[in-house]
């Protein structure tokens, strides 16, 4: 079994060639996924939705609880209340004297005047009831609305992974193998600037003089120097990789114009007098 090269050891070259495949794999990779379009975020988005609100039917839930146990609560003590104000009257029939009737009068008026808060407090809890009420009859038809919705984007979403996922894991695959020949402290880089860049381009060659990612010119002894080989250079305005465009396997429009035969020019000779 042949032994595998460290990547440290690969010259410049070799490096430019294997993170610039690795680009290649990852960008066909990002298209793959820029088929499914915003359907993954509007999943989630959903999602998120439909947890939230979830959340809010269990609070109205425990509200709705919360407003019955308080009306049968007061309720019963309405009627013990009015158990007291009647025992009270009674016993006022047997009075001695005047302060003892007093003392039940102001027993009974202070019943009575609980019972009115009790019947007030009640009345707020039934409104507050019925509010509730409504609220989660809404929020039940939404969340109805939402996971129907959720299903069809599923649905959606499925269909497109499964048309793409075995390109997706053999390109992964691919780009799992290249990463293998590509040291650390390059990968690393490379994953920063696809991280950092809109597009996921890292590494990028040189187009019309400019570069591949930023579109800034780059200097002439600089584009000799990319040419060269001999070292990695980075696009001083982006920090992308760059490399020049035969390595990157593209033929430049003048090299295309250098490589057409020439056609020879024909003369026409005056004709003499």
């Amino acid at each position: 079994m042949a032994k595998v090269k460290d990547p440290a050891e690969l010259n410049v070259e070799d490096k430019l060639k294997n993170l610039y495949q690795l680009q290649t794999l990852m960008t066909e990779i990002d298209q793959i996924k820029t088929l499914r379009g915003e359907l993954p975020l509007e999943v989630k988005d959903l999602e998120d939705e439909i947890a939230g609100l979830e959340t809010r039917i269990e609070k109205i839930n425990d509200d709705i609880a919360s407003a019955k146990k308080e009306i049968t609560e007061r309720q019963g003590v309405i009627e013990k209340n009015k158990m007291d104000i009647e025992r009270f009257e009674n016993q006022m029939q047997n009075v001695r004297n005047n302060r003892e009737y007093e003392n039940f009068s102001k027993q009974i008026e202070f019943l009575r005047l609980d019972n009115e808060l009790n019947q007030k407090r009640i009345g707020e809890a039934k409104d507050a009831l019925e509010r509730r009420g409504d609220e989660l009859i809404k929020s039940n038809q939404i969340i109805a609305d939402r996971r129907t919705d959720l299903d069809i984007k599923r649905s959606e979403l499925e269909e497109i992974v499964s048309e793409t996922k075995a390109e997706e894991e053999k390109l992964k695959e691919k780009a799992h193998n290249v990463e293998a020949t590509i040291e650390p402290r390059l990968l690393s880089a490379f994953k920063r600037i696809r991280k950092n860049s809109r597009n996921g381009l890292a590494v990028v060659y040189v187009q019309r003089d400019s570069c591949g990612g930023c579109f800034n010119k780059v200097p002439p002894q600089r584009q000799l120097d990319i040419r060269t080989r001999k070292k990695i250079i980075v696009c001083e305005y982006c920090g992308r990789i760059l490399v020049d465009p035969e390595l990157a396997g593209v033929q430049t429009a003048k090299k295309e114009l250098e490589d057409k035969p020439r056609r020879r020019r024909v003369t026409r000779r005056r004709e003499e007098d």
